[in-house]
């Protein structure tokens, strides 16, 4: 944004702040005339009341635009009360006055104005802190809405923190697995690279939104699941299941996958005679459910996969706590010859 876009934007604010501060005072003044129920002609009226709002308007602003940014938000509370009341002492004799020559030709309201200067001084007192608790309730109200804001910017700028730490590190274990078949010659290297052309296509052109179709990160999840059965063989068994119909919803892209790459990298070790990954979906009406149980080799550090790395699952982990706050549920399992991971989102 350049300066002349922001200099319009702030003009812009102040017009609109000034409108309504301007309709504000003429509803208040045809007001105070309407619920006037004396018997003076409605000119002596218009005019007793047009003084009237003057001076609250002269408190008013005097008030916020000065008292409270030298006193009150700078927590000198006694001394903002004390400016305050000096302020409507000041300004009470002068409105006093002011409506005694308006009512001059009449001595006994002269009289009457003479003995209720107290009620004058406490009526522009209440104006006065009237106008403290609207000054109050809208910077407060505004710092709330900037604390939203701010919130809602940094959660952005975390997510995508976040999304592109995971992205980076699945592509980097992939491309060194294909990279050993191609030093082998492996007749599966070529569709490998096909799997993972499409896998890609979905990380550069859709994994970038907020949300993706249930229907294309399962998609993208199949790919990678066929894609690990290829790169594995018959060395182990890898089982994958889907139940329910596909629901015609959003969610957050790349959820699934830390998970499942973590349940490959220590379900499929070396050392483990027998390893075995099992993988089942469950699709509900407003909800999807993975469940992944994996094999473990004997001797593991402890945690097992709670990193996948150092960046996957503790990603993840976060993203949904983000993304899913109290519509999430995730249950992990580490036992001595498994390691299970349970997760329901709930899809709005």
């Amino acid at each position: 944004m350049n300066w002349i876009e922001f200099k319009n934007i702030q003009d812009d604010v102040f017009k609109t702040k000034g409108f309504f501060h301007f309709s504000f005072w003429i509803m208040f003044y045809f007001f105070m005339v309407l619920i006037d129920k004396s018997s003076y002609p409605i000119w002596f009226i218009l005019v007793d009341k047009l003084l009237d709002i003057s001076f609250y308007i002269l408190i008013v602003y005097i008030n916020i635009l000065y008292l409270i940014p030298t006193f009150l938000q700078k927590h000198n509370l006694l001394y903002y009360f004390i400016a305050l009341f000096i302020l409507v002492l000041l300004i009470t004799p002068i409105q006093t006055l002011s409506i005694i020559l308006l009512y001059q030709d009449n001595d006994s309201i002269v009289s009457q104005l003479i003995n209720d200067k107290t009620a004058i001084f406490l009526r522009c007192l209440l104006v006065g802190l009237i106008s403290t608790g609207y000054k109050v309730t809208t910077d407060w109200l505004g710092l709330q809405n900037e604390k939203r804001e701010l919130e809602s910017q940094n959660l952005q700028s975390e997510l995508k923190f976040l999304k592109s730490q995971i992205n980076p590190h699945f592509f980097f274990n992939t491309l060194n697995n294909l990279y050993a078949l191609t030093l082998k010659k492996s007749d599966l290297a070529p569709e490998i690279v096909l799997k993972l052309s499409e896998m890609m296509r979905y990380m550069l052109y859709e994994s970038n939104e907020k949300e993706v179709s249930l229907e294309k990160e399962i998609n993208y999840v199949m790919n990678y699941i066929e894609l690990e059965k290829l790169r594995q063989g018959d060395k182990f068994k890898i089982n994958f299941n889907l139940n329910g119909k596909v629901a015609n919803k959003k969610i957050a892209p790349l959820m699934f996958i830390p998970f499942l790459e973590n349940s490959f990298k220590h379900g499929l070790d070396s050392q483990i005679n027998s390893g075995y990954v099992n993988i089942e979906m469950n699709f509900n009406e407003n909800s999807v459910e993975l469940d992944i149980e994996n094999s473990k080799p004997p001797k593991v550090p402890k945690p097992v996969g709670l990193k996948s790395g150092g960046i996957g699952l503790e990603n993840v982990q976060r993203r949904l706590r983000l993304l899913y706050p109290n519509k999430h549920a995730l249950n992990i399992s580490d036992e001595s010859d498994s390691y299970k991971v349970n997760l329901n989102i709930e899809l709005v």
